[in-house]
């Protein structure tokens, strides 16, 4: 890398991680947890997390709840889209108590209608994304290409504005 195209890497959000393709589900989780602590790094205003069930997500680690913390401030947002967060709430006990604490900042939509397979896997920020495009094998593709991202974008859009209600609540009210 030059010194012009490290210069550039720090004044693009995400300039830091990876571009192109990935594959196996170790490299996505490892993609996840860079992405969340540049997001902190870098103070990403926006983030949309998506999959089906976040089985596959490291969300309920230490270093990615720490992450989200330090990315956590007044004027950002967070939108998680799923078919099911159930997966989610046994599974990653730290996320759900983040998540609980900043429910004023993080929606949580519910695409309960959807088949597993239909609701896109991606991490999407306004400079840099990643989309599983098999979830199976874990291979997708991440970077800060305007048009992919763009296109990411108009995807999860139609899931969140169209096919999906809110979801995941932060708290739970007994009566």
């Amino acid at each position: 890398m030059t010194p012009r195209d490290a210069a550039q890497a720090q004044q693009t959000p995400g300039g830091s991680l990876p571009e192109g393709r990935f594959a196996g589900r170790e490299d996505f989780r490892q993609l996840v947890r860079d992405a969340l602590a540049c997001a902190a790094r870098e103070g990403w205003p926006e983030l949309v997390l998506s999959d089906p069930d976040f089985q596959d997500w490291p969300l309920g680690e230490l270093a990615v709840e720490q992450s989200l913390q330090a990315w956590a401030r007044t004027g950002r947002s967070c939108t998680l889209l799923a078919a099911d967060f159930g997966p989610l709430q046994r599974q990653h006990a730290r996320f759900v108590q983040w998540r609980g604490t900043w429910g004023h900042i993080v929606a949580c939509r519910k695409a309960a209608s959807a088949q597993p397979g239909d609701v896109p896997s991606a991490l999407w920020s306004p400079g840099w994304a990643l989309q599983r495009l098999d979830a199976q094998r874990c291979v997708g593709m991440a970077g800060r290409e305007p048009g992919r991202r763009l296109l990411l974008r108009q995807s999860l859009d139609e899931w969140l504005l169209r096919r999906s209600s809110p979801g995941f609540p932060a708290t739970t009210l007994g009566l």
